[in-house]
């Protein structure tokens, strides 16, 4: 387990890349041959460098899943990621020493048990851009979307992009800042949320470009099937907007300075 980050006014001057680390070292395990373990840790330190290089960060900090990750979510909802295949054990027996291979270039981890990446990962963001620090955090999961409206910039490194206002709404049709209320109607199959039965994606963009999501459970404002659906799921949207949700209030007790990048990491 890692330690997790205490911050501070100090951090005002900080440029922080947080990477969601299952997140980047999931696909690039996809994309090297089976069991090649020294390809999977040079092209995971590449890709390390290339962002702290891009994006001229001041400290770097790679997030894992802690042990038993799921257990909040899951003591909430049990369907909840229940249906995820198991990492392939093959890399799954690989990350311990992937981990060390990244301290050792100054790249350091950190973990919390019983607790999602991006938990941590959200509550990282909000007490640093509460501090006056910057935020990049580099992941693909949209789920992150929820975080821009605090201030953080989210960075796609597979495709060398930033996942921005625009590519939210050129995707769900809405901002940022309704994506919970999103998740809250149409669920998120791939996390195993449940949504509202019967309201599917395209439904949930066009009720909330209409109306703010407190009327739409009122009587008379959606009429037909729409309408019942709507206040018969209430308590469904309830528990789907708690589970998409990200928690900002973790509980931080060391120092930012230990994530600090060496000066002689590459770039």
């Amino acid at each position: 387990m890692g330690s997790t980050p205490r911050v501070t006014r100090s951090t005002m001057s900080a440029k922080v890349l947080l990477i969601d680390a299952l997140n980047l070292v999931r696909r690039i395990h996809a994309a090297v041959p089976q069991g090649d373990r020294d390809a999977l840790y040079e092209r995971t330190q590449a890709a390390c460098h290339k962002m702290i290089r891009h994006h001229g960060v001041s400290h770097a900090v790679m997030v894992w899943d802690g042990e038993n990750s799921h257990a909040w979510r899951q003591g909430i909802h049990p369907e909840y990621k229940s249906h995820r295949p198991a990492m392939p054990d093959e890399l799954a027996q690989t990350l311990a020493d992937l981990r060390q291979a990244l301290d050792r270039i100054g790249i350091h981890s950190i973990s919390l048990a019983d607790t999602e990446a991006d938990d941590v990962l959200a509550t990282l963001s909000d007490k640093i851009l509460k501090a006056g620090g910057e935020v990049v955090l580099a992941s693909t999961d949209k789920g992150f979307y929820q975080l821009h409206p605090m201030g953080v910039r989210q960075w796609n490194h597979f495709d060398q992009c930033w996942m921005d206002e625009a590519s939210c709404l050129d995707r769900f049709g809405l901002p940022p800042p309704r994506m919970l209320e999103y998740w809250s109607l149409a669920g998120d199959s791939g996390n195993g949320i449940p949504g509202i039965p019967g309201i599917g994606a395209k439904t949930a963009s066009r009720l909330l470009a209409e109306h703010p999501i407190t009327d739409l459970f009122r009587e008379g404002v959606v009429s037909g099937k729409t309408g019942e659906r709507l206040r018969a799921g209430y308590p469904m949207a309830q528990l789907s907007y708690k589970l998409a949700k990200l928690r900002c209030g973790l509980k931080l007790d060391s120092s930012l300075n230990q994530f600090r990048i060496p000066r002689t990491t590459p770039g």
